[in-house]
């Protein structure tokens, strides 16, 4: 299996994109595609020749604050544009990036297509919970501005994917809103919780609230792009706060510090499954491909644990799984017919 990673996405790439590629290569067993400036890439691979690692050279950068559709069709020599080419052209199997989240999905959109009868494209943002289970938030930011239908769509594709990856038989789906009341929240939820309660084949559980995310009530919660990256931007601010807090408590108290010394293997165990980098990035689900949306400031174990997640999903046949529903059930999503598959 081969995964292109766009070597020049991120704040500290290519050191960084070039280290992750090594670590997947070791950890994964994958072979890895380094797509962008080569001589910049050779740079960081060193003397050392790797067989599992090869280059497709791509000169130009999307760069962070560029428009997306605009910086695709002018930049075709991007390492994005490339990357997502590598894919349409059979020279990988999966496209991971770091770089600019809407140049990545306006160059799947462009040069993949949509999965037949999904509306949009979504970000879609695993969330670990105490008890070691996760649930699945979508959107985390694909579409800021979307309609019911868009809602139900994620539903759909999110409930795939968590059947085909977690092996979840009826994920149950909530929608983030601030009532658990079918009559609260904005005329965009309450048209949703009417068009999903009428889903016969989703495991609809009704609405849930921002505190109940981590509670495990649902294992696919939706929301519409806007608020779901607000959430996601509030849980990672909350979690570097929390643990900023609790450092400095540390640090003020000799019996805290040996407190934090007994405690160090829990500490760090609890620290390890709320780093970003254990999890590597999001899927973008409703595409004909893998596509792995990494975060910007990732670390060379945030990029080979994206690389991981799209040979999983490459591995699980999520994208063909998602095709395969949307074809049995064409025409008929604001329906009750058809078979998700998973229930």
């Amino acid at each position: 299996m081969i995964i292109a990673v766009d070597a020049m996405g991120g704040d500290q790439a290519p050191a960084v994109t070039v280290k992750g590629a090594l670590l997947a290569v070791r950890r994964f067993g994958v072979k890895v595609l380094l797509v962008g400036d080569e001589p910049r890439i050779r740079q960081h691979l060193g003397e050392e020749e790797v067989p599992e690692i090869s280059i497709r050279h791509a000169p130009e950068v999307v760069a962070m604050g560029a428009q997306p559709l605009a910086a695709v069709r002018r930049q075709t020599a991007s390492s994005i544009v490339q990357g997502v080419l590598a894919v349409k052209e059979g020279q990988a199997d999966a496209f991971v990036s770091a770089g600019n989240t809407g140049a990545a999905m306006a160059a799947s959109l462009l040069y993949w297509g949509r999965v037949k009868g999904v509306e949009r494209p979504s970000i879609a943002l695993a969330i670990p919970l105490p008890s070691g289970r996760r649930v699945l938030l979508l959107d985390a930011g694909a579409q800021v501005d979307s309609r019911p239908s868009h809602l139900v769509h994620y539903a759909y594709v999110g409930s795939i994917y968590v059947h085909k990856m977690w092996g979840l038989t009826s994920p149950r789906v909530g929608l983030l809103n601030i009532g658990e009341e079918e009559t609260k929240g904005s005329e965009l939820a309450v048209e949703v919780y009417r068009r999903l309660a009428a889903q016969s084949d989703l495991h609809f559980i009704g609405n849930i609230e921002g505190r109940d995310v981590f509670s495990g009530k649902a294992d696919v919660v939706v929301c519409d792009g806007f608020t779901g990256n607000i959430f996601l931007k509030t849980v990672e601010g909350a979690i570097k706060f929390m643990l900023d807090m609790l450092h400095d408590a540390i640090d003020d108290d000799i019996s805290a510090k040996i407190g934090a010394l007994l405690m160090r293997k829990a500490m760090r165990r609890v620290k390890n499954r709320l780093d970003y980098a254990e999890y590597g990035g999001m899927p973008l689900l409703g595409i004909q491909g893998v596509c792995i949306i990494a975060h910007g400031s990732s670390n060379e174990k945030a990029i080979m644990n994206a690389i991981g997640a799209a040979k999983e999903a490459v591995r699980n046949n999520v994208v063909k799984a998602i095709n395969e529903v949307y074809l049995q059930k064409e025409g008929t999503l604001d329906g009750t017919s058809g078979n998700l598959g998973c229930r």
